[in-house]
């Protein structure tokens, strides 16, 4: 897990969550990395963060579907570049 290098006050301000929990799931193709979530997703409770990392070219728009219909909140995807992607979920 990597950290964010910003004070507590900035981090409430601008959205930013620490993950409770993280997957990487680079080199995992679809729909492996939303099995790693849907199998992750009985360990966490209300309020957690679910961070996972992965590079199936169909990753965002599975984890935005897979949000949606498990009512949890997709609270951001961002492109880290090389094909990977990252997105947090709050549980």
């Amino acid at each position: 897990m990597y950290k964010i290098a910003v004070s507590e006050p900035d981090r409430i301000s601008r959205g930013i969550e620490m993950a409770n929990e993280t997957i990487d799931a680079t080199g995992l193709k679809c729909p492996q990395p939303i099995l790693k979530i849907t199998a992750k997703a009985p360990d966490l409770k209300p309020g957690d963060v679910l961070e996972i990392m992965a590079d199936c070219p169909t990753f965002e728009k599975d984890v935005q579907t897979w949000c949606q219909r498990m009512n949890k909140t997709l609270m951001w995807v961002r492109d880290e570049g090389a094909g990977k992607k990252r997105a947090q979920i709050q549980f």
